[in-house]
């Protein structure tokens, strides 16, 4: 066949003799071209449709600093993706070339850059050998995948979306599976090995209908591979002479190009595996384009000289760009980075446009090929000729798996492989960091203390600490950041600052920046963990790590780990599985104010850890029942009462630096389904305080172990029981109105005072319940005579021997003997004790001690009497410290005598002894001396039973 005549002209003109890598590219409208040389900065963009007289450069975009190495055009048209020598990947919008954006940056020259179907993703990869998945919607990178040992020359992802082939110069090809990350297939040494020859490099393409991919041979050859099994199907060897440095598909698949190290060009027909028309050069071709409307294809040698052949495929066979194949995406409208607002972006690392062409059913995999289909096929090891029957049969075996899943038939591997594509373990991620958005700031700490904002430039980033409240946080100066830090943290003392794994090693850089000085006893310790880390918080001296525990399940639940290490004691306090929600990932990990524990999902559920039942999580919070449909909650942290949080509009999961975002403040409220009583609000409220009082009697129980004082705690602890005893009143009148009566009962039970009894025997009474007023009645008997169990000198700290104030002992032990004999009288307010004291030791033999840990709901009147008249009291300090000395004295010796007198038969409420006042014990929740004088607890008591009697 005689060759046609090819003429070429400069796009690029060398400033050396020396060959070098070049590029070329379509548009999709077929009205421009455009080329790159790795020897020349500059971006140009031809009219390909001008004459020789009239063309002139349309665009030249020079934004790199040095050869640019790699080309690709999104699926639209409207972005254009650049990678150079410089180390550097930028993006362009198409046709008007306008610079938009450093996309990510590597430490040594990118080769190659690849789209997938939709333009949702980027893949990008060099000499660096890791290849990085960079999502175009928000510009993080989703994943880097690591398995070659040599530069990375190619990428290619197939037009299903579901897997990405890449080689490299030694010729090793592999196959990996988008929706994981892993290894499929690793195929060694299959392709020609480039050795360090930059000007040719070694290339792969996927067939347009997704079935085979196409890999340069080892003996000047392309072999066709499965695109499920990787086997290789069968070979185009024709007459090149060396090996094939590139090859490119024709818009339909009907007809493949190649270019050789011999400096020739052959058109294949792939059905009948024959070449069918070939041009021989000047120079190697290292790139070539079909046009994606018309008859044409597009080349450019190692010198920049570029030029178009027409008429490629003689008119007497198919067109190119007839029964293109038509493979559907679920998003295949090009770059989202600019124009897309479908899909939300994938801060934690998964890949969300996988399995685009399943229309929303569960497609499996398609990758067990029957191996017998290859059996067909006769080999001479000698000629290494094949004769397949018909090449056919990949493409019929694919209509019949097709049909068979249609069907309903499912093999046991496919499942597998389903299983496999839902369940994705969830990446590490950093508590109040928003994604890295290339060109604008963005945060790397926000917290309750303050924020940490960080805005990349070509070579280095600016870094600014700011204070929520400028008049308590130092004035911390900018810093610039040559490290590329993409998380940080902070707290009153300093911040710090931490990377990903960089270079061959995967090296890491931590750096701390105090506001002060470095403490003199500052430790470093190193800790090996279980599973690979999610997240990490501190407080304090406590530091709390999250990790997976194991793979998730394969309903996509994740499997969480958490440990709390005090650091300063070298100990773990605590540790266990961590609950989320079904389903979903964790998005915030941290403290309270307080220092609990807390976390939040992306299902919109708080959970705070707690000691209680053995250490447990509870739900204080649920977005679902709170937030708008257009409404996100970026959580920042939390207190005893409030969440505090960043709203976002959808479709907006995190916010930016600038308008600065407003906090907003939410209450936490337990996720109930529905209060059987009506009174949600009672019922939230009666949980969180319950929570909020065991936790302040763990720490004085913790803090009286430790022998400090507990004054203040204690004051807090009361008005606690207070709060929480009013909340319990108005339960019980809801329960009486909603003529729940056992729950009434049950709930009178948890009040902490003695007044507040009274008040719920006043509200049923009021209510004209006189059956529970009684059983309300019944219980207070019964609290109160559960006192005199408790020693008449309750020892606080003590072995056998506790020192006392003499007269104090004498005087008591004298009362408490005419007292319980009826004889003494008692006056209303404290005994006085005056006179001299002499401090000497008594022995106790007998007496019992205190038990020695509180229990959850302690018997009534064991706690600290503060109280007044009416519903609560609000004693002063001055008034409750008069009382003080001889307050327990008092209470134990009444209490004594109030179980002798109503043990008696004679007290009954048929027939009562009159009682003089003079010798009536006192009220032991009377306050001192100096208030007015109040009807005993006891008449109270007789008093009630008789208007009910008479009622």
């Amino acid at each position: 066949m005689k060759p046609k005549s090819l003429k070429l002209k400069h796009s690029h003109n060398p400033t050396t003799t020396t060959p070098s890598f070049c590029l070329i590219l379509w548009d999709g409208t077929a009205r421009r071209i455009v080329t790159a040389s790795a020897s020349d900065p500059s971006i140009i963009v031809h009219n390909a449709g001008a004459s020789e007289v009239e063309e002139k450069a349309e665009k030249v975009m020079r934004h790199h600093r040095d050869g640019v190495s790699a080309l690709a055009m999104s699926p639209n048209s409207t972005c254009l993706a650049s990678g150079s020598v410089d180390r550097s990947v930028k993006l362009y919008k198409f046709p008007s070339g306008e610079f938009e954006t450093n996309i990510t940056r590597f430490t040594l020259p990118i080769r190659t850059l690849a789209f997938n179907k939709s333009g949702s993703m980027l893949a990008a990869a060099g000499d660096d050998e890791g290849i990085k998945l960079i999502n175009t919607i928000d510009g993080t990178i989703a994943r880097v995948l690591k398995g070659h040992k040599r530069p990375v020359t190619c990428l290619a992802f197939d037009p299903n979306n579901e897997y990405l082939a890449s080689v490299d110069s030694r010729g090793t090809v592999i196959y990996w599976e988008l929706c994981s990350g892993d290894i499929l297939h690793n195929l060694i040494d299959v392709a020609p090995d480039c050795g360090s020859e930059t000007s040719v490099m070694n290339v792969i393409s996927w067939s347009p209908d997704g079935e085979m991919l196409a890999v340069p041979g080892n003996k000047n050859d392309v072999i066709m591979h499965d695109r499920d099994t990787a086997e290789k199907l069968y070979s185009l060897r024709g007459d090149h002479s060396q090996s094939v440095c590139f090859l490119s598909w024709s818009p339909n698949g009907k007809y493949l190009a190649t270019s050789g190290l011999d400096k020739q060009v052959l058109i294949w027909d792939v059905e009948h595996r024959q070449d069918i028309d070939r041009q021989k050069l000047d120079e190697k071709i290292c790139c070539m384009a079909w046009k994606p409307i018309g008859n044409a294809l597009a080349v450019i040698d190692v010198m920049g000289k570029y030029g178009i052949w027409e008429s490629v495929i003689p008119s007497s066979m198919k067109s190119p760009t007839e029964d293109i194949p038509s493979v559907q995406s679920k998003n295949a409208n090009g770059l989202l980075l600019f124009d897309e607002d479908e899909q939300e972006p994938s801060v934690s690392g998964t890949l969300s446009d996988l399995g685009e062409e399943s229309n929303g059913e569960s497609e499996p995999l398609r990758r067990k090929r029957l191996r017998k289909q290859t059996s067909n096929y006769i080999s001479d090891e000698d000629n290494d000729v094949e004769i397949p029957p018909s090449v056919e049969l990949p493409k019929k075996l694919s209509r019949e798996h097709k049909e068979r899943h249609k069907g309903g038939i499912k093999e046991e591997k496919e499942v597998s492989s389903c299983t496999k594509f839902v369940s994705t373990m969830q990446s590490a991620f950093q508590p109040g960091a928003t994604p890295m958005q290339p060109g604008a700031r963005c945060f790397l700490c926000y917290n309750m203390l303050g924020t940490i904002t960080t805005i990349a430039h070509d070579a280095y980033s600016h870094i600014e600490v700011d204070f929520h409240d400028t008049s308590q946080g130092p004035r911390v100066p900018p810093m610039t950041d040559y490290f590329g830090f993409t998380m940080a943290s902070l707290d009153e003392n300093g911040s710090i600052f931490a990377n990903p794994g960089k270079g061959e090693k995967h090296l890491s850089t931590l750096m701390y920046r105090p506001f002060k000085s470095w403490a003199n006893n500052s430790e470093r310790h190193v800790l090996s963990l279980a599973g690979p880390v999610v997240t990490a918080a501190g407080y304090r001296d406590e530091l709390a790590i999250v990790t997976h525990s194991s793979q998730p399940l394969s309903s996509n639940d994740q499997m969480l780990e958490f440990r709390v290490f005090n650091i300063s004691n070298g100990t773990e306090p605590y540790r266990g599985h961590l609950p989320i929600t079904p389903g979903s990932t964790l998005k915030w990990f941290g403290f309270s104010e307080e220092g609990q524990l807390s976390s939040y999902d992306s299902k919109g559920v708080l959970r705070v850890y707690t000691n209680q039942f053995g250490g447990s999580w509870f739900p204080l919070f649920s977005a679902s029942s709170r937030k708008k449909p257009e409404e996100n909650y970026w959580v920042v942290g939390l207190n005893a009462e409030k969440l505090f949080c960043i709203v976002c509009k959808s479709p907006d999961l995190c916010p930016k630096v600038n308008p600065k975002p407003v906090l907003t403040l939410l209450d936490l409220s337990i996720p109930l389904a529905c209060s059987d009583l009506g009174a949600d609000v009672l019922e939230n409220e009666f949980i969180l305080r319950n929570i909020q009082l065991w936790k302040t009697q763990k720490r004085i129980d913790e803090m009286m172990s430790l022998g400090l004082d507990t004054t203040a705690l204690d004051d807090e602890a009361f008005n606690m029981e207070t709060a929480l005893d009013r909340c319990i009143l108005r339960l019980i009148a809801s329960c009486c109105n909603g003529d729940k009566l056992q729950r009434a009962t049950e709930l009178v039970k948890l009040l902490s005072l003695e007044k507040s009894v009274k008040g719920a025997i006043k509200l049923v009474t009021t209510l004209k319940l006189p059956y529970l007023a009684e059983k309300f009645n019944s219980i207070l008997e019964e609290r109160l005579l559960g006192e005199k169990n408790w020693p008449l000198f309750p020892p606080s700290n003590f072995n056998s021997e506790t020192v006392f104030r003499a007269d104090q002992i004498s005087k008591a032990l004298a009362t408490s003997d005419a007292v319980l004999k009826g004889t003494a009288p008692m006056s209303n307010g404290p005994m006085k004790i005056s006179g001299p004291t002499e401090m000497v030791p008594v022995v106790v033999p007998n007496a019992p001690l205190p038990p020695s840990e509180p229990q959850s709901v302690s018997p009534f009147f064991r706690k600290k009497a503060k109280l007044q008249d009416g519903f609560v009291g609000n004693e002063t300090k001055q008034d409750r410290t008069s009382a003080l000395d001889n307050k327990q004295i008092n209470k134990n010796v009444e209490m004594e005598t109030l179980h002798e007198t109503t043990s008696k038969p004679s007290m009954t409420s048929s027939a009562k002894i009159p009682i003089n006042p003079d010798s009536r014990p006192k009220n032991p929740f009377a306050k001192p001396s100096n208030i007015q004088e109040k009807p005993s607890l006891l008449d109270s008591i007789k008093k009630i039973k008789t208007d009910a009697a008479g009622k």
